[in-house]
């Protein structure tokens, strides 16, 4: 008897140290939550930083890439899903978009008309650059962010697949507030939810990436492309 109990004590030391490894791993990742989420975007608030959007951009993209590299190798066997951009899931992809971008089109004209078709008609030169860079230097980096590295990386924080997407959209319609004005953090709340919701069904960095993609084109060819540009922020 008295073996038994000395048998269930140890056991109960022996869990001990496990525990507070626990304790301590989502300590941490709650600092680092917070360091990303919400101690960045908020210093570029503060300090109208929004120019240098660009560099924070991919300096945070590169410690996420680094971090997932070092500490989830396995996440990069699987991050991209090539296989999940099929017809299936365009299915339902290509619908939502082009309903959206009626619907930002109708919030344009009656908001701010001056802006509609802007860059088709003042800046025709710049939507090659739209139609291939937004998508591999701006969409491809935020949704590494904000889906790749949260969904991997976050998971522990959450009890659920919905919190955590709601959380994404949160985090990512935070970090547009640094545009300095309401627009952007609306539309990137929806976007968010979608975002992460496609992400969260697929798992592919890869499919959301170009979703993303496709949202931003319709954004800035339609003309609310100014309240997500860094430069219409005043200093």
């Amino acid at each position: 008897m008295q073996e038994n109990v000395s048998t269930y004590q140890s056991s109960l030391t022996d869990k001990t140290p496990d525990q507070n490894d626990i304790l301590k791993a989502r300590l941490l990742l709650v600092f680092e939550f917070s360091v990303i989420c919400i101690l960045i975007p908020t210093i570029i608030i503060a300090f109208r930083l929004a120019r240098n959007m660009f560099f924070f951009l991919w300096g945070v993209t590169f410690f996420c890439w680094g971090i997932l590299f070092l500490l989830h190798e396995n996440f990069w066997e699987k991050a991209w899903r090539f296989e999940e951009v099929n017809w299936k899931n365009m299915k339902t992809i290509l619908p939502r978009w082009a309903l959206c971008s009626v619907g930002m089109l109708v919030f344009t004209h009656f908001y701010d008309p001056g802006r509609m078709f802007y860059i088709i008609e003042q800046r025709p030169q710049a939507i090659p650059i739209i139609l291939f860079a937004y998508p591999l230097l701006s969409a491809l980096p935020q949704e590494m962010i904000f889906c790749g590295y949260f969904f991997e990386r976050f998971r522990p924080l959450f009890l659920s697949e919905r919190l955590m997407i709601i959380a994404s959209a949160l985090v990512f319609a935070f970090a547009h507030v640094l545009y300095i004005n309401w627009v952007a953090p609306m539309l990137s709340l929806v976007a968010g939810l979608i975002f992460a919701s496609t992400y969260s069904k697929t798992k592919s960095l890869a499919l959301v990436s170009i979703e993303h993609g496709l949202y931003g084109i319709s954004l800035f060819l339609i003309g609310l492309g100014w309240y997500f540009y860094g430069g219409a922020v005043h200093g």
